[in-house]
């Protein structure tokens, strides 16, 4: 298998790819859990996982080094082959990642002075040489090259942008790392640099990023309306580190190079002074607008939340004790993504597989197609204005639309008559509203099999290969008004949007569309499905076997119904108030389980889930915090089988005043002038 990249897209075996990337970082999470997580990224749509090797995560003592529990790297990416999903391995040896001191140790960052970090100064090579071989230790056997995932390299982040030289030294130091790194074995056909920024590439393939928000702005006020939701061959995202030096020139000619992206925010981390929640449309309508803009690659930052390691010396978040502009979380790195701190799915993990879904089946035919942007130069404060791109090559292509932008409302746009630019006069769409906060893109004489759509009011969302013959899945919410060139149909299956959010592809005898509001997946031949013990799954077709632990409950419509057999035990919590501390409230929280609970790996979980108003959080067991939240106006959300099932927890809430510099989508009511109190606690069991 070879991979390599033109200027406009990446190619596999020769042929154009447009996969999709997602970052999770293995230090952050249990290695226990790390196959449950990496399947439930494939099943998302993902082809790549994008990992940080985090340098204080493995030689947080000079010279002692750690790759054992949640730090095995190599656990880690032999998980990855056996779930069939390739790695792009972000080696650093400086990473920001809202990490202490941006990934160095202490006892690396105690030498500044005495030798220039993130320089060519022999000395500093010496220790990245040393920590990079390693990793290559770790990771021996497992390049693509030895049968194993990783199948790319990105060298440092963001260098000369958030630190780190500029120009011709900045770009040699890229060189002299990138160097060093093949001839220490890190052997892959694909290297990347951050280069959004002004950044440094030394010359590699650059990968850019877009986020929806910018809680590491020092403002605690409104921010202008995001340009990421807005159609443009502009690929620099200001926003991004912009509580550092912000250029906006890029250093690399983008005429060379396809527009990739590896930071796309699935979420937002917050920060104690900003707090922005990103939503499921957000990363939808962002998404869609890069695609539309013509994006090679989409890759999510993060795509999988986590929890900080704990240090042997310090903590290891971003702080402003640490040296840093920020203060985060001790523990959370939930970053509202996609696939969230304990691994339940979000409202973004369900937006971003609809693309994700879309381009494993149809990528290679969108990844060629050049991007025209109708009209160009719109701006973000513009929401009168209905926002077009189409992807095309004069004879077919994709006419994307947003009418969505983040914390503003959009105009309506109704009997809108689109049209699909083509050599031989334009594919005319029928009328179509599109209202405020709609986005979404339509086919125009796209190959079905045989058969040539010439147009729809529907979005392709995969091709199912089944027993009946190859079917095509739409979606969306107006009245299809399939056009067919010539005498020859597809099948074709048509979904709601809602229902599209609910849809996952799964390939067991066969390949089956099965809707769900949990999470569903193919192991070793057989459907695996986490939820509720009311889970209920919509097939089709008809499943050849129930799945286990499922029965047969009738039909809707085209799909076949089926309702998890459950015992229905369930797990109880109560909240005891224990008075205030200090000024902070303090609360007891006690658990009961169903009888013949074992552990979380057993394939059950049960989540606690708490109502607070406060300044932030933490949660206490035997009087060792394992977590803690900022607020957001966001229920706070705990696994217990993350924990062992603890029988017994205490919380600390610290209020938060009227007047308090924060900003905040939604403040809580106050209570003469603070809110600091737990409204309530639930539990619910999530099985699998």
């Amino acid at each position: 298998m070879t991979y390599g990249y033109n200027s406009r897209y990446l190619t596999k075996d020769g042929k154009p790819w447009f996969p999709v990337m997602g970052e999770i970082h293995y230090s952050r999470y249990q290695d226990s859990l790390w196959e449950e997580s990496l399947r439930k990224m494939k099943a998302g749509g993902l082809s790549i996982v994008s990992c940080y090797a985090i340098w204080i995560h493995h030689e947080e003592e000079e010279g002692v080094f750690s790759f054992s529990g949640c730090r095995n790297l190599r656990k880690f990416l032999q998980l990855c082959r056996k779930v069939g999903i390739s790695v792009f391995l972000r080696l650093g040896p400086w990473v920001h990642g809202e990490v202490r001191s941006g990934g160095f140790p202490d006892w690396l960052k105690a030498k500044e002075g005495k030798i220039r970090l993130r320089s060519d100064d022999p000395a500093y090579l010496a220790y990245v040489r040393r920590y990079w071989e390693h990793l290559w230790a770790e990771t021996r056997g497992l390049m693509l090259g030895q049968g194993g995932p990783v199948i790319g390299i990105q060298i440092e982040n963001e260098y000369g942008h958030v630190g780190g030289l500029r120009g011709p030294e900045g770009e040699q130091h890229m060189r002299t790392l990138a160097a060093m790194a093949r001839e220490i074995g890190f052997d892959a056909p694909l290297y990347t640099a951050t280069g959004w920024g002004g950044a440094c590439t030394g010359g590699l393939l650059p990968v850019m990023g877009g986020y929806c928000e910018a809680p590491w702005d020092q403002s605690v006020g409104e921010l202008p309306a995001n340009a990421n939701f807005v159609f443009s061959h502009i690929r620099n995202d200001a926003l991004i580190a912009c509580d550092h030096h912000v250029e906006d020139a890029l250093t690399f000619d983008q005429s060379r190079f396809p527009y990739l992206t590896a930071e796309l925010g699935g979420g937002l981390q917050v920060t104690r002074h900003r707090r922005p929640v990103a939503s499921g449309p957000d990363a939808g309508a962002m998404s869609l607008a890069k695609l539309g803009s013509g994006a090679a690659l989409l890759g999510y930052y993060m795509y999988h939340g986590g929890s900080n390691p704990e240090g042997r010396l310090s903590t290891l978040q971003e702080s402003k004790a640490a040296g840093d502009l920020n203060d985060l979380p001790e523990i959370n790195y939930d970053f509202n993504a996609p696939i969230r701190q304990f691994g339940t799915i979000s409202d973004s993990y369900r937006e971003i597989r609809l693309l994700a879904l879309f381009l494993q089946d149809f990528g290679a035919d969108l990844a060629p197609l050049p991007a025209e942007i109708l009209p160009e130069g719109v701006q973000p404060e513009d929401l009168s204005t209905l926002r077009l791109a189409c992807r095309h090559d004069g004879e077919h292509g994709y006419l994307f639309f947003n009418n969505y932008q983040r914390r503003r409302q959009m105009a309506a746009h109704p009997g809108v008559r689109l049209a699909g630019p083509c050599s031989a006069g334009q594919v005319e769409f029928p009328p179509v509203d599109i209202a405020p906060g709609q986005y979404g893109f339509f086919p125009y004489r796209m190959k079905l099999g045989e058969a040539v759509l010439r147009s729809a009011l529907a979005t392709p969302l995969c091709r199912l290969s089944t027993s009946g013959g190859e079917v095509f899945v739409f979606y969306g919410d107006w009245d299809p008004r399939f056009c067919w060139e010539g005498e020859a149909r597809a099948q074709v299956l048509q979904l709601s949007r809602a229902q599209a959010l609910r849809a996952a592809k799964i390939h067991l005898d066969q390949d089956y569309l099965v809707l769900s509001d949990g999470f569903v997946w193919e192991e070793e031949g057989c459907l695996k499905a986490e939820g509720g013990s009311r889970t209920l799954l919509a097939a089709f077709p008809q499943f050849a076997a129930v799945p286990q632990g499922f029965a047969p409950c009738g039909k809707d419509g085209e799909f076949f119904l089926y309702q998890r057999i459950c015992s229905g035990q369930e797990a109880a919590v109560s909240l005891v108030p224990l008075g205030e501390e200090e000024g902070d409230a303090l609360y007891r929280l006690e658990f009961s389980y169903p009888e013949g609970h074992a552990s979380r790996a057993s394939g059950w979980d049960v989540l606690l889930t708490l109502d607070y108003a406060g300044e932030s959080m933490d949660i206490f067991l035997d009087g060792k915090k394992i977590n803690d939240y900022f607020y957001t106006g966001q229920p706070a959300l705990l696994s217990l089988g993350y924990f062992g099932f603890p029988s017994v927890l205490t919380a600390r809430v610290h209020p938060l005043r009227q007047g308090d510099p924060v900003f905040l989508e939604r403040w809580p009511s106050l209570e003469n002038g603070r809110a600091c109190r737990i409204e309530g606690a639930r539990v619910c069991l999530n099985l699998r």
